[in-house]
């Protein structure tokens, strides 16, 4: 039920999505006797997606998210495991296909070479609330990681889960961690406060190790206008899924903390 309300609740509460039907509410009522406030709506509708089209706003949203967990060294010590979380991967055409948020991917195959002895984990099934299921990220992922040529012992592929919470839960089933292992966990760096405190609440330690970074880190992120609409309107998405995210999973008890942190 959760996974299911979560994907209608975010359809329209998406600020680009809500934007737009907000307009679309405009235009019509302003064909009705309320015209005038219809203007002020459809004004401040368009202006909400100016912002987030072209200002630096996206950025500012999603950079809090990507400061909590810093990078570390990715040589450092022994690793038992390494968790790539699903989202950025499919299969079209029988061929592969890597989605905007592909670094993670890549990094998970650049660490699972710099620690030989390290199992390789990729979760993620499939997330679409209507379309049927004929593939799973973790058929793309299998698909990816054997033509890069990393051994099959060394793969472990959980197919099942369609959220965060799941990729937890079925992870931790999956590999049983020993106590003293180190697992590394690979995610957006948007996304890891969430994933650290859902799998903190699931009983399985990892560190963090973020990729994918959509802000700079420095003073360009508080100036610098985005020159493509789609690039600053999927990024405003996402930091703003991140934070309701963040709200919905701690309310529901599914994280250790309401903004995860070291």
């Amino acid at each position: 039920m959760f996974f299911v309300l979560s994907k209608l609740v975010w359809f329209v509460l998406s600020p680009v999505n809500l934007a737009i039907l907000l307009a679309g509410l405009a235009a019509i009522l302003s064909f009705t006797r309320l015209a005038r406030p219809a203007r002020w709506l459809g004004a401040a509708a368009l202006l909400a997606l100016v912002l987030m089209a072209f200002s630096p706003l996206p950025r500012l949203v999603v950079r809090p998210l990507e400061d909590r967990f810093p990078q570390q060294d990715a040589a450092k010590g022994p690793v038992a495991g390494i968790i790539v979380l699903g989202g950025p991967i499919g299969i079209a055409r029988e061929d592969v296909v890597l989605l905007s948020a592909g670094a993670r991917i890549t990094k998970g195959v650049e660490l699972a070479r710099l620690h030989p002895q390290a199992r390789l984990v990729f979760t993620g099934g499939a997330g679409h609330l209507i379309s049927p299921v004929t593939t799973t990220e973790a058929d793309g992922a299998r698909l990816l990681f054997t033509g890069l040529g990393l051994p099959q012992e060394r793969l472990l592929f959980e197919d099942k889960s369609r959220n965060t919470l799941e990729n937890a839960v079925f992870t931790r089933r999956l590999v049983d961690p020993k106590p003293g292992e180190r697992w590394l966990l690979v995610t957006s760096a948007w996304h890891m406060p969430r994933s650290m405190g859902v799998f903190r609440r699931a009983g399985f330690t990892v560190e963090a190790f973020p990729v994918d970074f959509l802000s700079e880190g420095d003073s360009k992120d508080f100036v610098r206008p985005y020159m493509r609409a789609a690039r600053g309107l999927t990024i405003a998405d996402d930091g703003f899924k991140e934070w309701v995210g963040l709200l919905a999973y701690w309310l529901a008890g599914y994280t250790d903390a309401l903004f995860p942190g070291p």
